[in-house]
């Protein structure tokens, strides 16, 4: 089968990033699982706890254009 051609339209052959990520962690289905589940939990304590402070002065959510009639 050529590359692009395929019994599903919208597939291309390709496997996805996290096809990737799950093929590259050790482990059998149960530890993969897990180290999903802290990797996640470990993206989303980062992102609030660094990366949105960091950015929550640059968005302006103080900008609104609603008058008080």
């Amino acid at each position: 089968m050529a590359y692009g051609v395929g019994l599903v339209p919208w597939y291309d052959g390709r496997d996805g990033m996290y096809s990737w990520i799950w093929r590259h962690l050790p482990g059998n289905g149960w530890v993969k699982a897990l180290i999903s589940l802290v990797l996640a939990t470990a993206v989303v304590y980062v992102l609030f706890q660094y990366v949105f402070p960091w950015a929550e002065p640059l968005l302006p959510f103080n900008d609104v254009t609603v008058d008080n009639q």
